[in-house]
């Protein structure tokens, strides 16, 4: 047993050292590259003008902001999925993404004087959406998983069809929100991630006090009935706090999609079900794998800029068929 937890220790840390391999690579590419040397110089204030300028006001916040993005929605996502004891949960699927959306989306358009709210505005979207999907969902007993995600669907659905309503009537505005419903980092400054960093960290650290709840949901509805867990009141907690991490990675990049749904599933099968590995191998899969998104669709297509949200699309729809394939789904 003590061999095992090593060795998931242990593969936490090599993919930890492989996120911080893709934070000095993705800091260096671009139109102008840089070599890792060039990037030390920069950080400590011993570089040339143009690199500063260009490290710490573009690549360094874009990539901060990739890390954080992903870590809040694999930890959604994961989060989401002891919930409903369901491997198909995710921030999307619930109609999370799509509240918060609606909120952003709203402001964005009709009253742009409010941008100053967006993340809180986000929030209220997001758990909106999440309210109206337990209200549906709950029945005498409470409520159940299957319950929950059917619900969603049918929330998602109608805040999909107000989006696409308010990209009819405000035509005219959309382009200036067009990267954002896309799931783009591009254009995003040290301003952005500083503004989304102290929400996302007080999420992180909230999500880690629940480990033990997230387990015992795991375990299935009776056992956790017999541990004397109040199962209406954890799944509340723990929907909240993915809906919270959904919610402001949301009103930052936009909709990015597969990242609360798939990372997961490759923590899983890396270091098994347990929460205390589960969730910091999600924390840290995620950033390395949206970083690695964002990276490749700003690089690969050069001069284009292809969002992130629709690189996620590309990568992530696949690896869930084959997931499915698989039987892991």
């Amino acid at each position: 047993m003590a061999s095992l937890s090593k060795s998931r220790a242990s593969i936490i840390i090599i993919t930890s050292s492989l996120l911080l391999a893709a934070v000095i690579l993705s800091i260096g590419l671009g139109s102008v590259r840089y070599t890792p040397l060039e990037i030390f110089d920069a950080l400590i204030g011993r570089g040339g003008e143009a690199s500063t300028t260009i490290l710490w006001d573009i690549r360094i916040p874009r990539v901060m902001l990739a890390v954080i993005i992903g870590a809040n929605l694999a930890i959604s996502g994961a989060l989401l999925q002891a919930v409903m004891h369901n491997p198909l949960a995710d921030p999307g699927l619930t109609g999370v993404s799509s509240g918060a959306a609606v909120a952003v989306l709203f402001v964005l358009l009709i009253v742009p004087e409010y941008s100053s709210l967006i993340p809180l505005l986000a929030i209220v979207g997001g758990g909106s959406a999440a309210a109206m999907v337990y209200a549906l969902a709950w029945k005498r007993r409470g409520i159940t998983p299957i319950r929950v995600i059917l619900s969603g669907v049918a929330v998602n659905a109608v805040f999909g069809g107000i989006i696409g309503l308010m990209s009819i009537l405000y035509s005219d505005k959309l382009p200036a929100a067009l990267q954002w419903l896309n799931g783009s980092l591009s254009g995003k400054g040290r301003s952005d991630a500083l503004v989304i960093l102290p929400y996302s960290v007080a999420g992180w650290i909230a999500a880690y006090f629940c480990i033990r709840q997230a387990n015992i949901l795991r375990l299935g509805e009776q056992a956790a009935r017999n541990l004397g867990e109040n199962l209406n009141r954890t799944r509340l907690l723990l929907s909240f706090l993915a809906v919270y991490l959904a919610a402001v990675s949301v009103s930052t990049v936009g909709m990015v999609g597969f990242v609360g749904l798939v990372v997961p599933h490759m923590a899983r099968m890396m270091v098994g079900s347990d929460y205390k590995n589960l969730l910091p191998m999600s924390t840290v899969l995620g950033s390395l794998v949206l970083l690695i998104a964002d990276t490749g669709g700003r690089s690969l297509f050069a001069p284009l800029d292809i969002p992130s949200g629709i690189v996620m699309a590309v990568i992530g729809g696949p690896y869930f068929l084959y997931l499915m394939r698989k039987g892991d789904v």
